[in-house]
């Protein structure tokens, strides 16, 4: 297994950074759209993944993360070893990237990068595209046996939380404000709202979609976030339909911020209006239930 110290890699990688290191045998990059997308034109030597093949679903909804073995088994059969350092891309402003990134760090694989500005930057630098089909020798691929419950929280623990009152947890609901407020209801969650008490701050606001869909610098993030009384200190608990635009907003306070205490709701939203017994807030009708 080639040692983690050979080669290094910014958490986020500028186009620049990337284009010089194309081609090393130790970098693999990962286009996260979906395959017809990725078919129409993706960065040279990338293979594709898609979220929907990074989901367990054994549950009656969506969006819980994939197990162990299913995400070693899909990143061994594109030939992704631990020998790689991992460099993800999307064309959206990196909420898909960033959910592979969160799935993979919680596992304590931490040779991962978001490209940043992802399929735009790279175009608006003026490369150019491949649509040749990519395909490497399977490869054995494993995750450390240990987990990093610290970027992650569940169902049960967030009710715990939410009925302490001396916890000092701060939930940040990272959706659009309609689904914030109730009046978008998007499929896969069985009703519209929110969960009680939670702070609106837009995954998107991490992004300036005017410069090539590029995460915003270390300084204006801290700012973002200080204004809506976020600081470093803080335990916060982020969460948003099915935990991708939520894993954004984590890899921004984690890896941009290095904020310490920050918790990825695994389930977000379409787990947690999955269950009528759990309250949640309705700006045109507030229902709320006891825990």
């Amino acid at each position: 297994m080639v040692d983690s110290e050979e080669i290094q890699l910014a958490p986020l990688i500028e186009v620049k950074d990337l284009q010089k290191r194309m081609g090393e045998a130790e970098i693999m990059i990962i286009d996260m759209r979906k395959p017809e997308y990725y078919e129409q034109g993706h960065i040279e030597g990338a293979v594709n993944v898609w979220r929907d093949q990074l989901v367990d679903n054994r549950y009656p909804y969506g969006g819980m993360m994939a197990t162990r073995d299913s995400i070693e088994d899909l990143l061994g059969s594109l030939g992704i070893s631990n020998k790689h350092s991992l460099v993800i891309y999307d064309d959206r402003g990196c909420p898909d990237a960033a959910r592979l990134w969160w799935l993979l760090k919680f596992h304590n694989y931490n040779k991962i990068s978001l490209l940043n500005g992802g399929l735009e930057a790279w175009q608006g630098s003026g490369m150019k595209l491949s649509n040749n089909a990519v395909h490497y020798p399977t490869a054995t691929f494993e995750l450390p046996d240990s987990s990093n419950t610290n970027l992650w929280i569940d169902k049960e623990s967030l009710v715990a939380g939410l009925n302490n009152k001396k916890s000092k947890m701060i939930l940040i609901d990272t959706r659009t404000k309609d689904e914030f407020l109730g009046n978008t209801l998007k499929p896969g969650a069985k009703k519209a709202g929110r969960i009680p008490g939670s702070l609106h701050i837009d995954w998107a606001v991490a992004v300036d979609f005017k410069d090539h869909k590029k995460i915003r610098s270390a300084d204006q993030l801290r700012d973002l976030f200080e204004k809506h009384g976020i600081t470093e200190s803080d335990t916060v608990v982020v969460y948003c339909h099915s935990g991708s635009r939520s894993s954004l907003t984590t890899f921004v306070l984690t890896e941009l911020l290095e904020y310490p205490n920050i918790r990825n709701y695994d389930g977000s939203w379409t787990e947690w209006s999955h269950f009528d017994h759990l309250p949640y807030d309705h700006d045109s009708l507030i229902k709320t239930k006891s825990l």
